[in-house]
This record gives structure tokens, sequence and C-alpha cells, in this order.
């Protein structure tokens, strides 16, 4: 864009972006329709200016779009089961393919072909900033599967992994592609209420855009490395050290000096353990380890981190001592504090295979017989946390964004001011609502046909699956409006599954799918409308955005089954913890925690664990607490509302603060927190002009590096069963760490009280 629109930095004094590179800036009268963004990160970044003439859907961006896509899903799905999950981003392939782009524009040929009468060239001329944005978008679908959370894969893992299910891929397949398709279905009907709003800006998104701009366009004042040079030694850096905690040197992953103070106490050790305690003292030198959980802290902004931080430390240093150490609330002290397995009443593991029927199904004598089911302490309490954090994120969104979403339901809507980014979109075809719908009819068609035919083994009936369709199209907006001006997203996964144990109870497998269709379709949708709002910035044809969406997701589904196919054939006892060496990679905390949840949820039954007379029924008042915590925010927001950080402080991000642990250690989000401390507020500070041209660089650094490494270190020495065997190759010397500390509970290799 910089080519078609040069400019002169004494004469647009007004914008300049995340890299410190001028762009032109347009003041435009209000009379002419629209006003200028309000969000002033925006303003900042994004480009009030658009060439509408500069090719999108060209040969260059078809090629490299689909294999950006493929080398995504093949990376992050890869990485989702080893025990340090990596969720690497779109930023990865946003740097690599651009050197790629400008080389084929040299080399290609120009000529024009002929096809059915359409003429085109697979070498339109330089490679622009549109085209780069499309292979983004393509890039994007391949970390809507297998990035961040267990996705609809995690759904086939622990049916063939955990459950030991015969399952067909042409079954998995269709779960997959529908979950996905649904959920880009909610986008579309939802475009209006989170894309067009200018309130509604997708902080990840101002990355991406900074660094679209920083790439293309040149300053020729810019002192030192220049953006690809910084990328390349950071790369390689990344690349090397990742031999260290990968392969090499894991204790680099948890690093737990307390333990080796105390080796022989028991609270010591719960209380420095950076794997199975709460990690007080202990660190990770592992990008993967910091990254793993909330992704890269270096693209959240420095509110979000606060809010999160606030809600860490008062769960893990405050909420949870006082329950294990002085209350003993559930029984704690018989179980370890942390721990994502699941529990008999006298400290050991709770072996499900002897509660289930050839079906699949709650065996009721057995249970009666076998006894009760008990989480870890920390286990509880965040399931606790995932109530209030529900109801909270509902009455948070009521309060501080309901007007604004009344006002864009109403048809007066069509004849208020615009901001120059709608207006500049407004000169392209925009995409039919049908369109959408269409994909989204079909999807659900198939669904509940697949409810049919493969009913003994989904065990979700079709009454069921609309019951997660309405569910997730109810969500997706609440939750949406969070992502979009915090950059976090709230998840309602304990929800899902709460709603439908309590009407399929005993059924493991239709709570797992209940789930993957009501919450996770919920997700996909968050994801394609993130990338709806990024086309926007850029000004890329809406047609455009829906053909690169669409395909991308056929692509990466295929991919995404396929590699996970693979792997769980190939690896042996691939996520099975007992049976694997104890520092083996492949233990799937991810999906081991969705495995517990089908447990507690579907085939006990949250009746069982949280009605009348279960062991955990006062943790449901937390959805009452969760309708109470924002309300006071609010009041303050009106009563002093010159206080602009008062509405900064955000219940639902708060309650996020311990969301995901387990499988996410403390020391994972402690880690995290700490990091993007230094990067988004120290740095941010005191070194602008360093954060403005290199930090969004240096994250695409930092994943590429690890995600390169880790994948050689597999083929290399991994799979071929090359194991390193010493002091530095165990995760965390803290054995004890592990052990109950009520009196009369006798575990292997703990002491007895």
């Amino acid at each position: 864009m910089a080519s078609k629109n040069p400019s002169d930095p004494e004469k647009a004094p007004k914008g300049t972006n995340g890299a410190g590179d001028h762009y032109p800036h347009h003041d435009f009268p209000e009379s002419d329709g629209h006003e200028p963004c309000k969000i002033e990160e925006v303003a900042l970044v994004v480009p009030e200016t658009d060439d509408p003439t500069m090719p999108v859907m060209t040969f260059r961006a078809w090629f490299l779009g689909i294999t950006s896509c493929t080398i995504l899903i093949f990376l992050n799905t890869f990485f989702t089961y080893r025990t340090q999950p990596l969720a690497i981003s779109a930023i990865l392939m946003q740097i690599t393919t651009l050197p790629i782009g400008k080389f084929m524009a040299s080399a290609l040929p120009r000529r024009e072909h002929s096809l059915l009468g359409w003429r085109f060239s697979l070498n339109p001329g330089p490679f622009n900033i549109k085209e780069h944005v499309i292979i983004t978008i393509f890039a994007n679908c391949g970390i809507s599967y297998g990035g961040g959370d267990a996705y609809s894969i995690g759904a086939i893992t622990i049916m063939k992994a955990y459950y030991k299910q015969s399952l067909s891929f042409i079954l998995s397949l269709v779960i997959v592609l529908t979950t996905q398709v649904i959920g880009y279905g909610w986008a579309g009907i939802l475009r209006r209420y989170l894309v067009d709003p200018v309130e509604m800006w997708w902080p990840s998104n101002v990355a991406q855009v900074s660094l679209f701009r920083a790439l293309h366009e040149k300053d020729h004042k810019a002192k030192g490395l220049t953006r690809m040079q910084f990328f390349l030694i950071a790369l390689t850096a990344s690349f090397l050290y990742y031999a260290l905690p990968g392969y090499l040197f894991p204790i680099l992953t948890f690093f737990s000096w307390v333990c080796w103070a105390w080796p022989h106490s028991i609270t010591a050790q719960q209380i420095g353990s950076g794997y199975n305690g709460l990690g007080v003292g202990a660190f990770t030198l592992d990008w993967a380890g910091i990254s793993a959980y909330h992704g890269s802290p270096l693209v959240t902004p420095w509110t979000s981190i606060l809010n999160v931080g606030v809600g860490f430390v008062i769960f893990i240093y405050i909420i949870m001592p006082l329950c294990y150490w002085k209350f003993n609330t559930f029984d704690a002290q018989t179980f370890p504090i942390f721990s994502n397995k699941l529990f008999t009443s006298t400290g050991h593991k709770y072996d499900t295979t002897k509660i289930l029927t050839p079906q699949f199904d709650l065996n009721i004598d057995a249970y009666n017989s076998y006894g009760k089911l008990y989480l870890s302490p920390l286990f509880a309490l965040s399931i606790g946390s995932g109530f209030a954090r529900f109801t909270a994120t509902l009455v948070h969104v009521a309060l501080f964004h309901g007007s604004a979403i009344l006002k864009q339901s109403k048809s007066a809507m069509k004849n208020a001011k615009m901001d120059i980014h709608e207006k500049l979109m407004k000169n392209y075809k925009q995409v039919p609502e049908w369109w959408f719908l269409v994909l989204l009819t079909v999807s659900i068609i198939l669904s509940l046909v697949m409810s049919f035919v493969w009913k003994e083994t989904v065990q979700l009936p079709w009454w069921g699956l609309l019951f997660a369709f309405v569910l997730s199209f109810i969500v997706t907006l609440p939750v949406g409006v969070i992502q979009a001006t915090t950059n976090q997203q709230p998840g309602f996964d304990i929800i899902a599954q709460f709603m439908i144990g309590y009407v399929l109870p005993g059924k493991p497998i239709a709570n797992l799918l209940f789930k993957i269709y009501g919450r996770i379709s919920t997700v996909h949708a968050l994801s394609f409308l993130s990338d709806l709002k990024l086309g926007h910035y850029m000004k890329i044809p809406p047609r455009c955005m829906y053909t690169a969406q669409l395909v991308g997701t056929l692509v990466s589904g295929v991919v995404n089954l396929a590699v996970a196919w693979w792997m769980l054939e190939s690896i042996d006892n691939i996520c099975d913890v007992e049976s694997q060496n104890p520092n083996s990679p492949w233990t799937c905390p991810k999906y081991r925690v969705t495995f517990d949840a089908s447990v507690i949820w579907g085939l006990i039954g949250p009746r069982r664990l949280f009605g009348p007379g279960g062991l955990y029924r006062n943790l449901v008042w937390l959805f009452l607490v969760g309708v109470f915590l924002p309300v006071p925010i609010w009041v303050m927001s009106k009563i002093f509302p010159d206080k602009k950080w008062i509405p900064l402080i955000n219940m639902p991000v708060i309650l996020y603060g311990f969301a995901g642990m387990p499988p996410a250690t403390p020391t994972n989000i402690a880690s995290w927190l700490i990091t993007g401390g230094i990067f988004n507020y120290f740095v941010f500070k005191y070194h602008k002009r360093w954060w403005q041209k290199y930090n969004y660089v240096l994250s695409a650094a930092l994943d590429a590096g690890t995600a390169f490494m880790g994948v050689l270190l597999f083929f290399a020495l991994q799979n071929p069963k090359h194991e390193l065997k010493w002091w530095g190759t165990t995760l965390d010397h803290c054995p004890l760490a592990t052990c109950p500390i009520a009196p009369g509970i006798h575990v292997d290799g703990c002491p007895v009280f």
C-alpha cells in the first residue's frame, strides 16, 4: 500500500503505524456521514486509505495460503499432544511468506493465460499487502483447529486413546468439519455486532496490522536492524536454544529451586513445585511453557495481563492455601494440592474402566461398589471459578455493552454515522447473509444425520444437538464482546457439559460431543470473526475473505484429522501417562483434562457431584456470585465517569486468571504474566520505539524457532527412541509434591502421617 500512497512524513504528522512509519492520514468532515476511528490504538496503527485496484486472490495467494494453512495445522496438531503444548500463531507465516512472495513475484512469468474465457496471470505484478493478508487468513484457519484449547480433535482423541472406541475416519471427519462450518455460520450472522462496530476492535488484529505495515512500508530513516534481520536472528537463537528444554535439559521447563532447599518437606514441595504444586519461586525458561495456554504474552494488552494477574494472585496465593491448609475444603488434604487426575476416597487414582459398560455408559452398580469420585482441590475450585465466570460474562456484557448491542439491532442503525474503515469497505460487494445461512443449514443437517447413522457411537440424540446449537448461538455474542475488547476469551466448557450432564447422565461420549457442538463451534466462530475484522482493517474485499476462510476451513479440517490420526496410530501408548516414561513428551495434558471432564460431567454426572448431597454442591453458589461481581464496577463507572481506569476492571477476565488449571500449571501462568509485564509495560513505557519496531516480530520468531526445533527433535531423536537420561532431563525434582498430607492416607512413594 505504501507504493500506491507515498507520503511525506512532515505532511502527515497525525499518523504513524505501530512500527513508527508514517502513513497518509485524512480528516473527513462529519457531514460526509462518517467519523474518524475512536479507538486510539486503531487510529495509530490502521491505515485510513485504500487502493481497490490491488489484486488479492492471485496464484501466489492461493499457493502460499494453502501451504501456510497446512504447515500451521501440522505444527499445532503435533504440539498439542506434548507435555508442554505450543500454540503457534499465524504471525509465523505472516513473516516467512513475505520473502517467498517477493521471490515468486520476481521469478514467475508475467504473461496472461485464458481458461474458459477467464483471463489471469500467475504474476500480476509486485507482491502486495492484500495478498499477504489473504495468505494470513488462510494460515489462521490452521490455528483455529490445532492452536489453543483442545478443540474438536480432542473428542476424537478421547474416544480413541482413552475410551478405546473403534471409530471410523468418516465419522471423525464429519465431526471435525461440521463443528468448524457451524462456527462459520454463526460468524456470518453476528458480523453486524462483532465486526462492524468500531468499539469491537480485536486487539490481536491491531498487532497483525502493525506487522503487515512494518513489513511492507519502508522507513528509509530507520536505524539498526531491519525487522526481517531481527526476525532471522531471533529465529535462529530460539531454534538453537529450544534444544535445551526440548531435549538436552528439560528441567529448564520447570525450575523449582524450593524443592532443592527442602528435599524432605511435603508442604515445601507443594508450595514450590512448578509441575505439581503452586509454583512459588518456580519459573520456566521454555517459551513453549510460557505461551502454552494463554498464547504469546507479547501480543496481549497490558490491561488484560493486569486483570488476569489479579485473578491469578487472589486464587493461587490466597484462596488455595486457605482452602487446603486452613479449612481442608472438600477433604482437600486427602489428595495432592494440584493434579489433573481423578481420585478415590483413599487418595488413589480413580480407575474409570471399572465403572464402564461395554457400551461406554455408567454401570451404576459398579459405581456404587467402587465408590465416589474426588478431585484435587485446585481442580475443584477451578471448576467453581468457571461457574462464576460464565454468569459474570453475561452480566458484564449486558451492563457495559448492552445498549450498544441494542442500537446495532435497530434498523435506524443503518442511518448512523460510519467510521472511515466501514465507509471504505462499502466500496466492495458485500457477502449476502444467505451464503452463510446455507453453510450453517447444511452443517446442521449433516450433524443431525450423524446422530442417527452413528447413534450408538456418538450417544448424542438429535434433540441434544439442537440444544447445543441454541446454546452456541446465544453465548457467542457476549463472549465475542469480551474477546473483541480485551483479547481474552472466557470459556464456558464447564457450563455446556454441566447442562447436558443433567439431561443425559452416564453418557460420556454424548457429553464430549455436546461440548464440541455447544462450545467449540463458538470458539471457531470467534476465530472467523477476528479474521473478518482483520480483513475490515486491511480493506480486503468481503467475497475474497469468504472464499479464503471457507477453503482454508476445509483444508485445515482434513489435514488436522489426518495428522492426529497418524499420531494416534503410530506413537505407542500416546496420552497414556501410566504406560509412558514419566518424562515422555507425549502425555497429552490438554486431552487428559478433556477426558476427566467427560468422566465428571458425562459418565458420573453433575447430579452426583454437585447436586443435593454431592461433595461439591456448594460450588454451585458461584453461579450466583458471578452475577453480582460485575455490578459494583459498573456502578462505580457511572458514579465516576471521569475515572477511565474503572471500566478497565473486567471481572470475567479476572476470573480467567485461573482458567485452564489444570492442565496449565501456576508456573505456566505466572511466567506468562511476568513476560507480558516486562514487554507490554516496562519495555513499552521506557523503550517504546524498540517495542513498536520489534515486539511482535520477536513473538513470531520465538514461536517459529521453538516449533521448528521441536519437530526436528521428534523426527531425529525422540521418534527413533534415542532417550537421554540424567539429572537435567527430569521435569521437576519435587516428588513429594504429589503426596497428600491427611492422616492415615497412604500413597506409594509418600510418607504416612
